[in-house]
């Protein structure tokens, strides 16, 4: 499968980039894509260098999927124009309250993705909701849970590459 990373040298793509090579994801063609300041960096990947590409010069046909790891600005702006030649898998909150886009945690409702069609786009739920909605739903399965209440406390890393530096 082809692939591209958008925010590929930013702290959520670089973990992307850790996870799917940490799964053996079965991919023939990957595509790392960064701001026009990253241009021409490179990054490993299963033994393989990579250039990283500019967004935008970056052809979205290439990809079969766009996973959008740069943020709600770079969604609001990309997302719309690469979905009209690949899926987008958005990780910003940009997408998360529109109706017509699903909002996909796959351990609990992956069979909202017969919607992606609408639109190309799945967005995926916040960091800190992710791990709570999976531990809940076998319990909401039961008990029919009509609210919870949560705290949580971010870590810097949630303000990006700058902050953590």
């Amino acid at each position: 499968m082809n692939i591209a990373i958008i925010g590929a040298t930013g702290n959520v793509g670089r973990k992307l980039i850790e996870v799917l090579e940490k799964k053996n994801f079965p991919i023939s063609e990957l595509f790392l894509v960064a701001s026009s300041k990253s241009e021409g960096k490179k990054i490993n990947y299963s033994g393989k260098e990579y250039t990283v590409i500019d967004l935008e010069k970056f052809d979205f046909s290439k990809a079969k999927i766009a996973f959008f790891a740069a943020g709600s600005v770079i969604a609001e702006k990309w997302a719309h124009i690469a979905a009209e030649k690949t899926i987008v898998i958005d990780n910003s909150k940009f997408f998360r309250k529109d109706p017509e886009i699903p909002l996909i945690v796959p351990e609990v409702n992956s069979k909202e993705l017969i919607h992606v069609k609408n639109k190309n786009i799945i967005s995926n739920a916040n960091c800190s909701v992710i791990p709570i909605v999976v531990a809940l739903k076998p319990l909401h399965d039961l008990y029919n849970i009509k609210r919870i209440v949560v705290s949580t406390y971010q870590s810097v890393s949630g303000a990006g590459k700058e902050a953590m530096d």
